[in-house]
Order: structure tokens, then sequence, then C-alpha cells
């Protein structure tokens, strides 16, 4: 393919990332108005749970496959099942249905992410790629911020069904590049498809992912069934990866994890989703208790760590384009991040929005060093034949640092709430964690009690801030084991 015909197609595949991106977030201020057409109260939790569950387990997948059977097949397979889960999404006549559509969706979007960061990987050489990598990270700072404002506009103005039908026109656009000017070699030799790690790996992805979801939510961290799925999580974890040293082609190669440099681009992702992104989930709740802002408001508050990710990620891809060096930038990425976890764990009831924007944009530099530049790590760790096996099994290794950062963090917050707000608040005046973070609940307390509340959530997330960085440090010591390995030539 011609420069400009990888350029199209780089831009249809960036579409594709931004639809599956988007609709992981532009659901939650449609669903009220979802629940109020449809009933299924009890069920509403389903609605997003379905799509994260799908999409872990097929993101790990699905790399694979494309090694296997073609990238242009997998990614081609995303995009029409995307647009077809979207079509029923929006026709959904009952909360069921819509749970099993969104499976659909979720199933789709795995495909898609895995083949946008693996065709990037085979579309250009790595001083390049690492380039256009960077341009990638826009599609999830842009989500983060653009979902809820999209889908609150589009419930407003439209309906809520047009939350899912405004992928169709940009999934057909998406299809027709891609059919188009994608062109890639075909595999050699018959594909031996590993089933037996398909379904060992779906499964333990499965029960981690409802670990992070039920855990100290819809059960308690103790109950038999948090426990059972988390048991279940390492039993199914440990057998995968006996099965893989014997099989054939296994989903994951374990000598992917024997080569250093993947292992610690892995290690990096996970710390780096766990608390970048992990984090980043509970600071619109910070803004809305503490900062007495609106819910709009305090998702447009995290623009300053967006765009610190944003200006890292694509000024590292510059860098790596114009260098070739790359090993550092993980190790700064971490000690960044350390900086701004440290910076955000001073925050208070006083702290300004101006000063709180300075400190998320630190952590959000931080974060952006490492966004992409541990998919081309890993990418360069690996064969033309396990191309597409290290893009999804590092991108998977990012998703579950951020499940199980968002979970255990989650709970550091409703465990130290509890505590410091019974220290504040008048007894029989305690609200519950719940009710704590409705600004509805919010708006009718004393002012007494409501300062009580904003001191006990101040203090909490100091304690969450503080927790989150023996894990950066944890990071930071092991991207320093980040061997300095030439970036290889495409045809490798």
């Amino acid at each position: 393919m011609s420069q400009r015909h990888r350029v199209v197609v780089f831009g249809g595949l960036m579409l594709g990332g931004l639809m599956s991106s988007l609709d992981a977030t532009v659901l939650g201020t449609a669903l009220p108005t979802i629940v109020g057409d449809l009933g299924g109260l009890d069920r509403l939790a389903w609605v997003s749970t379905a799509y994260v569950l799908a999409t872990s387990v097929t993101v790990p997948l699905s790399g694979r496959l494309g090694d296997l059977f073609g990238r242009r097949v997998v990614l081609l397979v995303g995009l029409l099942g995307f647009l077809a889960g979207s079509a029923a999404c929006g026709a959904a006549p009952s909360m069921d249905w819509l749970i099993a559509f969104r499976v659909v969706q979720g199933a789709a979007a795995g495909c898609l992410m895995s083949s946008m960061f693996a065709v990037t990987g085979d579309l250009f050489e790595p001083r390049e790629r690492a380039k256009y990598q960077g341009y990638s990270a826009m599609i999830f700072a842009v989500s983060s911020i653009a979902g809820p404002l999209i889908g609150g506009f589009l419930t407003d103005h439209a309906s809520w069904r047009w939350v899912f039908y405004i992928n169709l026109p940009l999934g057909v656009l998406a299809t027709v590049t891609t059919v188009l000017f994608l062109r890639l070699p075909k595999p050699e030799g018959k594909p031996r498809v590993d089933y037996a790690g398909i379904v060992l790996l779906g499964a333990a992805v499965t029960c981690f992912t409802l670990v992070t979801s039920w855990a100290g939510t819809r059960y308690a961290w103790g109950s038999p069934v948090v426990l059972g799925l988390a048991a279940g999580a390492v039993v199914l974890f440990a057998v995968w990866v006996l099965v893989e040293r014997t099989a054939a082609e296994p989903v994951i190669p374990l000598r992917l994890f024997r080569d250093r440099s993947f292992a610690v681009a892995c290690v990096v992702a996970a710390v780096g989703g766990a608390t970048g992104f992990g984090l980043a989930v509970y600071l619109p709740m910070f803004f809305q208790v503490v900062g007495g802002v609106g819910a709009t408001e305090s998702g447009l508050l995290l623009l300053p760590m967006m765009i610190g990710l944003l200006v890292a990620s694509m000024g590292a891809g510059r860098y790596i384009e114009r260098t070739g060096r790359y090993h550092r930038l993980p190790a700064a990425s971490m000690g960044v991040s350390v900086v701004g976890v440290a910076l955000l764990a001073t925050m208070d009831t006083g702290t300004g929005l101006l000063t709180a924007g300075c400190f998320m944009a630190v952590l959000g530099f931080g974060a952006g060093l490492s966004q992409q530049v541990v998919m081309l790590i890993a990418q360069n760790a690996a064969s033309r034949r396990d191309m597409g096996a290290a893009s999804s099994g590092v991108f998977a290794t990012r998703m579950l640092g951020t499940a199980g950062g968002m979970a255990v963090f989650g709970s550091i917050v409703a465990s130290r709430f509890a505590e410091e707000v019974g220290r504040r608040v008048p007894d029989g005046q305690v609200p519950a964690f719940g009710d704590a973070v409705r600004p509805e609940v919010l708006d009718v307390l004393p002012q007494p009690v409501r300062d009580g509340v904003a001191e006990a959530f101040s203090a909490a997330f100091s304690e969450l801030f503080v927790a989150a960085l023996p894990l950066l440090v944890v990071g930071l010591v092991v991207a320093f084991l980040l061997p300095q390995v030439p970036l290889a030539a495409r045809e490798r």
C-alpha cells in the first residue's frame, strides 16, 4: 500500500476505535431515561457490565485469531458485528434484549480494539508507528470526556436510541475504508485454533471482570460469590498457563512473557491502567461531593488530565520517531505519575479547581508517556506471526489493571468514608456511601452535615491516592529493567 492508502486506513481504524471506546462511556447519562422507557431497574447495571465483560473476553482472543486468519477478516467481523449490535440496541424492545445486544456490541468492540493496534503495527515501520499510536491516544481521551456529553445531548434532544444509531454512519464509513484500501498478506499455512486456551482464558477473564464489577458494590468483598469468582479466576488462569505450554498455536504464546521487554510492557500497562484510568473514574465524584459542582461540570474538570495525556502521548511518539529511543519513557511515566498522585493526595476541601486541574494535568502527562509506548515495546518484542497476540495481550493487561484498580480503589474510598464520616457527622445523620454521592441527597442535607460529608470524602480520597503510590513505585522499579532493543523493521 502507498503511504496515502495507509493513512486512509488508519483513519478508518480511528473511527472504529472511537466507536468502541465511546460506547463504554456514552450510556452513563442515558441510563435513567432507558430505565424509564424499558423498565428493568434491577438489571440496569448489566447494560454496562455486559459490554465491558464481552470486550474484556474478546480483546485477548481476537488478537490471536487475527494472527491465524488475517487481521483484515477480524477487523471486518468487528466492524460488521458492531454495526449489527448498535442497530439492535437502538431498536431493543426490552431491557433483557438490550443487555443481550450489548454483549454483541462488546464482543465486536474487543475485535476492533485489538485489530486497531495490530493493523497499525502492520501498516507502519516502528519509528513511524510510534507517531500514529500517539494519535490513537486521542480516541480514549476524547471518549472519556465526550461520551457522557454526547449521551446526554442525544437523550435530551432526540432519543436514547440515537446513542446507538449514531454509530451507524461512522461504522459504515470505517467498513468501506477497510474494504477498499486495506490490503495485508494472508497468513501462511493452515490455522490451528487453540480451543481449550480460548475457553479457559475467556472463563478466567469473565470471573476476574465480575469480581471487579461486583466486589464492594453488589456483594461484599468477603461474600461467597466474590470469593468463589476470585478463586475461579485464579484456578482458571493457572490451568490456562498449563494448557498453553503444550498448545500448537496458543492464544497468547508464553514465549512472549519470557521476553523481558514484553513482560515489562505488561507490568507498566497494568500499573498505568490502575493508577491512571482507575483513579480518573473517581475524580468526578471528588469534585461533586467535595467541590459541590454538578455532574456535567465534574466530567469537564477531567479535561486538564486528558490534555496532559494527549500532549505526552503525542510528544512521546514524535520523540521515538525522531530518535528511535524509547526505553526510558516507561520509567519517566511512572516517575511523573508518582508526583501527580502525591500532589492529588494533598487535596482537601480548600483546594481550588485551578490547583486541582494542575495536579491532574501532571498525572495525565505521566500516564501519556507510556500509554502507547508499551504497545510499541510489545510489538517490537514479537515476531510478525505473534503481532496480534502481543498487541492484544498488552492491551488486555491494561484493561485488567484498570478494572482491578477501580475495584480496589472504590473499596478503599467506601471503607475510609464510613470511618471518617462517623467522626464528623452527628449520630443519626450519617448518610450511607451510596447516598452521599447522589446530588439530590446532598442538596437537602443540613449545611453542617454536608460539610462533614465533604471533609470525610476529602480524607478518604487522600487515603486513596496514598494507597496508589506503592503500586506506582513497583511500576517504576520494573520500568528500569526495560532494555533498549533496536526497533525492528516491519518485514521481520
